[in-house]
């Protein structure tokens, strides 16, 4: 008998409801923590643990905690509906179809080899910049362009959200994941720099070939894709048989694009932009293009609101996603966890417990999605356990890395992976059966590398 799959609201809210519960059962806990004068970030002081007075969470609790998750991922989700409109905005002038059209005449006959350029591309946003929300605007294009190419939604997902996933499980320059973590445990910027770069190349491999082997038995028989019935809709959008041609007013808008995208970049990298930042930068190429493209007011009004609608199922669930992490914290049960699984750590034989780090750091992503809320909470506690097993500080926070990296596209708390497929219209156990063969090598890969991590001393210490 075929077990079905519950609605994805459903399968988030029996987690919060079975997390909930736990706080019954797991003893309340908490460590000190203080701010790092170097880091000006919040850390926790090793040894501090300590048991406290239990504060489960009520079933009145469970609801209440949708409603502060959504509070306080309230930005990623407007962000993810004001991009949804933005692109809908630029998608009426007619540009994108026509880029696309342009795009897919080039390719004719070697479409696959866009699929590792377009990977190679994004994992160096997550490798070198750690960008993961910030990506959020090219799902739609890509997705696009993969249908059009004639792969799936799958596909064009995968080519930016596991680019972007190789590079930042793989970052050999990060500032926000491998930075964080190394001036935490006192290790020199981003050292280590030759090891994480071979690492980051071959998980990087991996994931081209998973993408392009998928891809190729799309393009040879397109009724085995996931998202089959799913791509028949969005494929009515694209007449294949009379691609439309690039205009001078296509030109225009794509210039304006181009612009913005400039604009971002440096935004990115030298003003320091984050998420109120590039909403509204987007709104601006959105509303801009629009007028260009001779789009009249009430139009670009009616297409906004109708891409947003197209994305509030997605960006909901952001915020329901964050409501386990409210729950574990509200409860008090959240630094246990992470202090238990830390602990578990010091039976294992040395060989195997960068392993063990690598495994923890897997399962502390779930609670805590944030790459550098990660390293804040656990290389305190990480980088002093890694002295007393007698394996080095580097190989704890290449530990760190493959941990909070490999999970971050498959864990339905990690809220900009949930957004991602909330764009290409997947389901999150759709997306799961697909991606845990490629998570199952990834995790082989990785516990691979800290291994050989221990043997050779990693370091510099």
């Amino acid at each position: 008998m075929k077990i079905k799959v519950p609605h994805t609201y459903v399968l988030l809210f029996v987690i919060i409801c079975i997390t909930a519960a736990l706080t019954y059962v797991i003893p309340a806990g908490e460590f000190q923590r203080e701010i790092d004068p170097e880091t000006d970030r919040e850390i926790v002081i090793p040894g501090s643990y300590e048991t406290v007075e239990s504060d489960p969470i009520s079933p009145f609790g469970i609801f209440e905690s949708i409603h502060q998750g959504m509070d306080e991922v309230g930005f990623i989700i407007f962000f993810v509906l004001i991009i949804g409109g933005s692109f809908k905005m630029i998608r009426a002038t007619g540009t994108i179809d026509a880029t696309i059209g342009a795009i897919v005449k080039k390719a004719a006959g070697k479409e696959k080899l866009v699929i590792p350029i377009i990977m190679f591309v994004f994992s160096l946003a997550g490798a070198v910049f750690g960008m993961a929300e910030e990506l959020l605007p090219f799902y739609p294009i890509i997705i696009a362009l993969s249908i059009a190419l004639g792969f799936d939604t799958i596909t064009g997902v995968a080519m930016v959200l596991l680019g972007a996933g190789a590079g930042f499980a793989g970052a050999f320059m990060n500032p926000f994941t491998v930075g964080i973590a190394q001036g935490i445990a006192g290790l020199p910027l981003f050292s280590g720099f030759a090891f994480r770069l071979i690492a980051y190349v071959v998980i990087l491999g991996i994931a081209i070939v998973y993408v392009y082997r998928y891809a190729d038995k799309i393009k040879k028989n397109p009724e085995l894709s996931v998202t089959y019935e799913e791509d028949k809709e969005k494929q009515g959008s694209f007449d294949m048989d009379n691609l439309p041609e690039l205009t001078s007013k296509h030109k225009r808008v794509f210039a304006v694009f181009v612009v913005g995208l400039l604009i971002l970049g440096y935004g990115l990298i030298e003003l320091g932009f984050y998420i109120p930042e590039l909403a509204a930068l987007f709104l601006i190429i959105g509303v801009a293009s629009a007028i260009v493209g001779g789009i009249k007011p009430n139009d670009i009004g009616k297409e906004f609101v109708s891409g947003a609608q197209e994305l509030v199922y997605g960006a909901l669930i952001i915020g329901v996603a964050r409501a386990i992490m409210v729950v574990m914290t509200e409860g008090m049960i959240i630094d246990t966890v992470i202090y238990g699984m830390a602990m578990a750590i010091e039976g294992l034989p040395q060989a195997l417990s960068g392993v063990g780090m690598f495994v923890v750091q897997t399962l502390i992503n779930l609670i805590v999605p944030s790459g550098s809320g990660q390293a804040a909470v656990s290389m305190p506690i990480m980088a002093p356990l890694a002295d007393i097993l007698e394996i080095t500080r580097q190989t704890a926070v290449l530990a760190f890395q493959f941990g909070d990296g490999f999970s971050n596209v498959i864990s339905p708390t990690s809220g900009y992976f949930m957004a991602a497929i909330a764009i290409g219209g997947i389901s999150w156990d759709k997306w799961a059966k697909w991606m845990l063969p490629l998570f199952a090598i990834w995790t082989v890969v990785g516990a691979i590398f800290v291994a050989i991590s221990v043997m050779i001393g990693y370091g510099p210490f």
